[in-house]
């Protein structure tokens, strides 16, 4: 649903139509100088040829150092696996530890990859219903409600797409504590980690305790927070025995990832220094302005986003109002007739299973969230 929205907004702006944007999973600042200089330098040295399966040992050392100081986490360059993207290091991650017919619980609502990769991997995605007053966080009850004798993982996605909460610490031990009674692994999506605003912290699961760490597979990647989604560039780090495992799956398959990308990466971090701070205060500004045009349009409520670039926007009320005058519809509707008659690109909630929500992303310019929403409110109303 995504990509076919996508490619008729590609083909709108190609045609010279202006159209906006709030569709995009993507910060729309170029990868920093420094980073590129990196890659380039990595050319002009040869770092042209195949590499290790589970990666540069050089970008391994510098992520064990990232992991030590950000968090806490002790996990050896030898348990730590570079990826192409950190989509590519959860689907590694499934296919390493599933079994046909095993279930891994996916939380509604979800990625829109997490279910179908669940699938490609012969596993069996385990829905976990969530409830709006708790900002569709899980709670240790619905945990426990999704459990069966098959249940081999779940995936936790914190700071989560689409909604743009983060669970606190409090929360995870909770969640935690069921997990290690019942043995059950944990994918930990962290991508957006950098991506928080306000007073809020990035709490990786894997830092609370050695029994959740030795079930986590904590997965991140350069894609976000360095503005480098071309580079396919992302990391697992686990157990000794889970990333064998992994580099057995990845080394018949991606072999691994760009030289090129993996040397840029290592940069990246190592030379770090404040201009993601920049980049997230650009991002918090932008978040205020489209949290204040929302504001404005009556029917319209929202999940308060604390993390990411995105805002889970409900337009139940829109849609039960169209209801009653004309023919029915779903949020997917509602977007590919906002695209066609206002050229606004945003992201229908069917794809991360919440047919009466869309997802509004502000990886975009103040002036395009302005113009964007002067044409949401004329089409809203005419709506």
């Amino acid at each position: 649903m995504t990509l076919s929205l996508a490619e008729k907004a590609k083909k709108l702006k190609e045609n010279g139509e202006s159209v906006v944007d709030f569709g995009t999973g993507e910060p729309d600042f170029k990868t920093p100088d420094y980073i590129c200089d990196g890659g380039k330098a990595a050319i002009d040295a040869g770092y042209t040829k195949y590499d290790a399966v589970a990666g540069v040992s050089a970008l391994r050392q510098v992520i064990s150092k990232k992991l030590r100081e950000d968090h806490g986490l002790d996990y050896a360059p030898d348990n730590i696996i570079i990826n192409s993207g950190a989509k590519s290091a959860i689907f590694i991650a499934l296919q390493t530890i599933l079994n046909p017919g095993d279930e891994v619980i996916v939380v509604r609502p979800y990625w829109v990859s997490y279910t179908e990769m669940i699938r490609l991997a012969g596993g069996v995605p385990v829905i976990a219903e969530t409830q709006r007053e708790n900002q569709f966080k899980l709670t240790p009850e619905e945990l426990i409600y999704a459990i069966t004798p098959k249940t081999k993982a779940i995936i936790l996605n914190s700071p989560t797409n689409p909604t743009g909460v983060i669970y606190s610490l409090e929360e995870l031990l909770k969640l935690s504590e069921v997990l290690v009674r019942n043995k059950i692994m944990v994918i930990s999506d962290e991508v957006y980690e950098e991506f928080v605003y306000g007073d809020r912290n990035h709490i990786s699961i894997a830092s609370l305790n050695s029994e959740i760490k030795a079930l986590t597979i904590l997965v991140n990647g350069f894609s976000k927070t360095f503005a480098m989604t071309g580079w396919r560039l992302g990391y697992a780090a686990a157990t000794s025995e889970i990333v064998a495992g992994m580099k057995r799956v990845q080394g018949h398959t991606l072999s691994h990832p760009s030289t090129i990308s993996q040397y840029a990466g290592r940069v990246a971090l190592a030379e770090k220094g404040a201009v993601t701070d920049d980049i997230i205060r650009e991002f918090d500004e932008r978040r205020q302005a489209m949290l204040q045009r929302l504001d404005q349009i009556p029917g319209i409520d929202y999940i308060y986003p604390e993390s990411t670039f995105y805002i889970f926007v409900d337009i139940e009320e829109i849609l039960s109002n169209r209801k009653k005058v004309l023919n029915p519809d779903t949020s997917l509707g509602f977007c590919e007739k906002l695209l066609d008659s206002a050229r606004v690109v945003a992201v229908p909630g069917e794809s991360f299973g919440m047919p009466n929500y869309i997802r509004l992303s502000f990886a975009t310019t103040i002036e395009a969230i302005e113009e964007g929403f002067d044409r949401i409110e004329k089409f809203v109303n005419q709506y």
